[in-house]
């Protein structure tokens, strides 16, 4: 596999830095991630009966909110990340087959640096919260892969962004 440039979080003496990103242009960008959630068969067919319900509540309307108010602070999670603007971000939750959920999270800023460990974290949340709800039917609900989809804005463009 080849690599294309170099760690943007380390110095000239390969010290860990915050990128500066005070030279850039302020651009619309945009990031689209997605985690999956697997359950057991049995976990599954209980969740879809009941309407994505447990005994702690709504699952995908709770996963939402979680994940959304994690985007907005993921500055405060991953110590290189630029505090930034949130100006739009949207959770969707679906089911991907019989046992799995995709959590698909998009968002949107107007700034100087993208919003791909935004739109990352806003989906792994979420994924941890239904993980949280449903835990007490299972503990072998799988989290995972989670992944970028795409994104927009910036030096390039990559892979699936915008709905």
């Amino acid at each position: 596999m080849k690599r294309k440039g170099k760690l943007t979080h380390l110095d000239k003496d390969g010290m860990p830095a915050m990128v500066d990103v005070s030279g850039k242009a302020v651009t619309s960008r945009e990031a689209v991630a997605e985690c999956r959630v697997r359950f057991p068969a049995d976990v599954a067919a209980q969740l879809r009966k009941n309407g994505l319900k447990s005994a702690k509540g709504a699952i995908a309307e709770t996963a939402i909110v979680a994940g959304t108010m994690a985007a907005k602070r993921t500055h405060e999670l991953i110590p290189f990340c630029h505090p930034l603007p949130i100006d739009g971000c949207r959770i969707a939750i679906d089911w991907s087959g019989e046992r799995e959920l995709a959590i698909e999270c998009l968002v949107k800023t107007t700034d100087r640096t993208g919003v791909e460990m935004e739109a990352l974290t806003g989906a792994t949340v979420a994924a941890l919260t239904v993980y949280d709800m449903c835990k007490a039917l299972s503990h072998a609900i799988v989290l995972g892969p989670a992944k970028l989809l795409g994104k927009r804005g910036g030096k390039r463009d990559f892979g699936k962004a915008g709905r």
